[in-house]
């Protein structure tokens, strides 16, 4: 990671409630990927950023509502390191991409979920401290 910091994501799909939402990256794991492989992956694809797993951070499950059905969704974070490349190079499902510090996502992060992840890689990386 850069001096602690995390990239983050504005989709340009929006909250329920029509809001922008700030997320970490994350998506589905396509047929013969292994979790961590779609997570490097979707990193890529909606990051333009290149970064190689370090820790498995770990699941969050939950459910939400589209187009008035409700979808259970399981998702498998994990700590990255970043290697190269750029934010501009993201695709079309993300509105801006973005680097926070570690402690500002503690805080920003839109879900819960993904604000307790950033807890967890904080603990991760400060174990050893």
């Amino acid at each position: 990671m850069r001096d602690e910091q995390v990239i983050v994501i504005v989709p340009t799909r929006r909250a329920a409630d029509g809001s922008r939402v700030l997320a970490l990256p994350k998506g589905h794991v396509d047929p013969g990927e292994t979790p961590v492989q779609a997570a490097t992956r979707e990193v890529r694809e909606e990051t333009g950023v290149v970064a190689e797993p370090v820790h498995e951070l770990g699941e969050s499950r939950y459910w939400y509502r589209r187009d008035g059905r409700t979808i259970g969704k399981a998702v498998v974070f994990f700590l990255f390191d970043y290697v190269e490349g750029d934010t501009a190079d993201h695709d079309d499902e993300v509105e801006e991409v973005r680097w926070i510090g570690l402690e500002q996502a503690r805080t920003a992060l839109s879900h819960a979920a993904e604000r307790e992840m950033v807890e967890l890689a904080i603990a991760y990386l400060r174990k050893d401290r």
